[in-house]
């Protein structure tokens, strides 16, 4: 029996979570998941790692010049943070409905 390779990894995050950056020049910051690109393992986050964007004139922006956006975060470098406000780790267990559920590791509480 052979073993599947490209089978993607379950991943500790997903959209709409509030985040703390590990590393990076935004260290430090908090933001919540905008998307999360499954196959390159990052996502983007709200207000961090910012870039500058030069652009010609197009239908939709008829000006062009410099836009400020999002530039996607590894996801290693980025860390659920809990209702309490503290950065956590997460971990699945059973909830009383039965279903899997994330749970904090340091307060034990669920998320979502």
């Amino acid at each position: 029996m052979e073993r599947k390779i490209n089978q993607q990894q379950k991943l500790h995050i997903k959209k709409g979570d509030m985040v703390l950056v590990l590393a990076g020049d935004d260290k430090g910051k908090k933001g919540r998941i905008v998307e999360v690109l499954k196959a390159d393992g990052r996502a983007l986050v709200e207000g961090v790692n910012i870039v500058s964007r030069h652009t010609k004139p197009n239908a939709q922006n008829q000006q062009g010049g410099i836009i400020k956006k999002e530039a996607p975060v590894h996801i290693s470098n980025l860390k659920v943070v809990d209702k309490a406000g503290n950065a956590t780790r997460i971990g699945r267990k059973v909830a009383d409905n039965g279903k899997l559920a994330r749970y904090s590791k340091k307060t034990g509480e669920f998320i979502d």
